[in-house]
Order: C-alpha cells, then sequence, then structure tokens
C-alpha cells in the first residue's frame, strides 16, 4: 500500500511548492536545488509565482531522486513536458490527482463541508444549518452526513486528511475545544480523534478564525501577505494573527480571542459571563437584539415592518434596512464599527501587520461598516503603522472556512 505521507523533510517542502500548482523540475531547481557551481551555498534567485526560495535547499541529484521517490510513492505524477526555456524541455510534475482533503467549518448556527484536491481547490462544497448549541453528537452527525454526500457525489473514495473548525477556544496539540462560551456541552470533547476515527484519515482541530486567516493565506487577498491579521464578526468576534505565513496561537491556543475584550466595564453581560466585552456590543445576537430596540421604539419603519412580519431580526435585517438608507440602522453599524475600531487600533499600534482583512457574516454589513473601522484606527494609531495598511473585506465569502482547514490538514499531510 502506498503512504501517504512523505519520508523526509525534503519531499515534505516539495510537496507544499507543489500545493501551489504544477511545476517543471527546472522550476522547482530554481526553487529549491543548490547550483553546482555554488559550493553548497545558498544564493539567491527571484521567486517564481509568488513561491519564494526554500531555505532548506539539496543538490539538483538529490532534487531528482526524490522526486522519482514522490512518483513511486504516488504523492506525485508526471504531467508531460514544460515550455523550453531555451534548452532541452524539462518534464513537469503536479501533485496526485487522487489526494482529496476535507475541510469542515462549524459555525455558531450553520456547517460547511466540503472536499479538495491535493493543491487545495474545492471539488464539491455543501452546507447547511445547525445549531451549534444541540451539542457534539448532533453537529458531528450533521458532518458526516453532509460528508456522505459528497462521497455519493463520487467526489471522493478515500481521504488523506480532514481539517475542522469550531467557533470556540481550542487546545490545538490536544485537539479539544476548551470551555467555548456559545458551545454549551463541547467542553473537552475529543472533535479531533473522533473525526479521524469516523473518517478513516488523520484530522486537525483549529480555532474557526485560524482556519479563515489559513483560507486567505491560500486563496484569498492575504497570498503575498506574511503578516496580517484576519477579524471575524459573526456570531462570535475573533482575530486571526498570522505571522511569517505561520497562524500564530500562543501559548495555550487563545490568542487572538479578542472578542472578550473589555470595552465598558459597564456594558451588557456577554456570553463568556463577563460584562462589556466587545462581542457584547457588536457580536451577531448583540445586534440582532439592538436592532429590535430601534424597531419597537419606531426610530426603523424599515426594521419594525420585518419584526412585525417575521417575529425576530439578524444582522442580515441590518444590513437589509442600511441598504435602503434607514438611519437607524446606518446608525447602529456605525457605531458597531466604532467599538470594533478602537480595539482594532490597539492591535495594530501592537502588532504592525500589513494588511486587516474583515470578514465572517457581521461583515456583510459592507461599506458602511469598512468605512468606520477604517476611520477609527487610521485615526487612533500611529501613521507609522497605518501609513501603508490596507483594510479590506474578504473576498472569499464562504469559502474561507473550508479552503483553510484543507490547508490545516494538508501542512500536516505535508510534513516529514
Amino acid at each position: 500500500m502506498k503512504s501517504n505521507r512523505p519520508e523526509n523533510s525534503h519531499q515534505a517542502a516539495l510537496l507544499r511548492v507543489l500545493r501551489d500548482g504544477p511545476r517543471s523540475r527546472a522550476e522547482l531547481a530554481d526553487l529549491i536545488a543548490i547550483p553546482s557551481a555554488s559550493g553548497g551555498f545558498p544564493v539567491s534567485v527571484l521567486p517564481v509565482s509568488g513561491i519564494h526560495p526554500h531555505p532548506g535547499r539539496m543538490s539538483r541529484s538529490k532534487l531528482n531522486s526524490e522526486l522519482d521517490r514522490l512518483v513511486g510513492l504516488g504523492l506525485i505524477e508526471l504531467d508531460g513536458l514544460a515550455a523550453s526555456r531555451g534548452g532541452r524541455r524539462s518534464s513537469q510534475v503536479r501533485l496526485s490527482r487522487n489526494t482529496r482533503f476535507a475541510g469542515i467549518d462549524i459555525g455558531a448556527t450553520s456547517v460547511d463541508v466540503a472536499v479538495t484536491d491535493g493543491e487545495l481547490r474545492v471539488l464539491g462544497h455543501v452546507n447547511e444549518p445547525c445549531d451549534i448549541r444541540l451539542g457534539p453528537a448532533h453537529v458531528l452527525d450533521r458532518v458526516l452526513a453532509l460528508a456522505a454526500k459528497l462521497r455519493e457525489q463520487g467526489l471522493f473514495s478515500q481521504l488523506h486528511g480532514a481539517g475542522i473548525g469550531v467557533p470556540g477556544p481550542v487546545s490545538f496539540a490536544e485537539g479539544v475545544p476548551v470551555a467555548p462560551p456559545i458551545m454549551p456541552g463541547w467542553d473537552r470533547y475529543p472533535m479531533r480523534e473522533t473525526v479521524s476515527q469516523e473518517l478513516g484519515c488523520p484530522a486537525l482541530l483549529d480555532n474557526d478564525v485560524n482556519i479563515m486567516a489559513l483560507g486567505e493565506l491560500h486563496a484569498g487577498v492575504a497570498r503575498q501577505v506574511g503578516d496580517f491579521l484576519l477579524l471575524k464578526i459573526g456570531t462570535g468576534i475573533g482575530c486571526g494573527i498570522v505571522v511569517d505565513g505561520k497562524i500564530y496561537r500562543g501559548v495555550s491556543g487563545s490568542a487572538g480571542d479578542i472578542g472578550h475584550m473589555r470595552v465598558d466595564e459597564l456594558g451588557p453581560v456577554c456570553a463568556c459571563g463577563n460584562t462589556g466585552c466587545l462581542e457584547a456590543y457588536f457580536g451577531g445576537a448583540a445586534l440582532a437584539a439592538q436592532a429590535q430596540v430601534v424597531a419597537r421604539s419606531g426610530r426603523s419603519p424599515f426594521l419594525s415592518e420585518r419584526l412585525t412580519a417575521t417575529g425576530r431580526l439578524s444582522a442580515e435585517d441590518v444590513a437589509a434596512a442600511a441598504t435602503q438608507g434607514d438611519a437607524a440602522a446606518i446608525q447602529l453599524i456605525r457605531d458597531g464599527g466604532r467599538r470594533v475600531g478602537q480595539v482594532l487600533a490597539g492591535l495594530v499600534s501592537f502588532f504592525n501587520p500589513g494588511l486587516v482583512i474583515i470578514a465572517g457574516g457581521v461583515s456583510q454589513l459592507g461599506h458602511v461598516l469598512l468605512a468606520e473601522i477604517r476611520s477609527v484606527v487610521y485615526r487612533r494609531s500611529l501613521p507609522l503603522a497605518t501609513g501603508n495598511l490596507p483594510i479590506v473585506l474578504s473576498e472569499l465569502e464562504d469559502t474561507a472556512g473550508v479552503v483553510g482547514a484543507a490547508r490545516l490538514i494538508s501542512d500536516h499531510v505535508y510534513s516529514a
């Protein structure tokens, strides 16, 4: 039986480069091999299609030997001849077309499951509403049902790995959620081990914001950025921190939990039990509650009408009201954006990122929200930190999480 894992660090480096698409042997030599005239020391070469020269170089003969070995292991395959670079045409290699990863993005109110190939292209993506509060057994049952649907569509017969994101604090080393505020019954549930057993492949569990950041790093606006922040504003609020192209999780995995930073000690009670948290002011549930107050007061005819018709309001209703020019809804968005901007300004001054991405369901409030966040951050942070700082909305919409989850497990599978 052929192995699903590389045998050494050289093979792992080659697989991670090929994850970004097929390469000729000559291109791989430019990226990884040490030219014979260099005496064994790395030389500076131009990056190829955004890939920077790999620090762990190998000789050209070693490169070709490892590529041949990877073909034998079934991890890569030959892909014809590349365009000529002035001499004999080099053969092209790519990851095996049979490689499959699952990306599982569990949110507070929905579950998404996707299957990708080895290059993390989404081959199939299904989702359904699902309440995280119903507990891990129910949610896992829905995850497996969606995975079975993708299997029935002929998208995979075997998975090489599964990445999972959940909307709460995670011990990455143990693969379990830890006291997640909006996930009753999930504390220390062995999610990683359970999914691995059920799907018959390696699995990794991380916070949903971290997997979204990995999705942006692989296929979104952060592809060429090594240091950035991804701010997710949904039912909860969190921040993915990427340093030198890698997720920074902190010592215990709780880095980036900014939704529970206090912005007003006299503020409303948060789901975590504390008062005045950012999430208690501008998470999805908080915004819906504020919208109901505005609707019942009569200050927003649009929201009043929607509340009468449906009996409830959501962040989507606030967004719809704002697009109709509803002044009260626009003010709700600006108030929330101002509080988010105040917290983000501190993060920008501290971390000095090269990019800030705003994502998540509440981010669909759009450019009114983005403009308010930008205004506060650019005004309150030092010019040196914000002079060349783009603050943008995510362009991946609902695929950031599943692509990032696939990237997470592929990093593991494509390691020695």
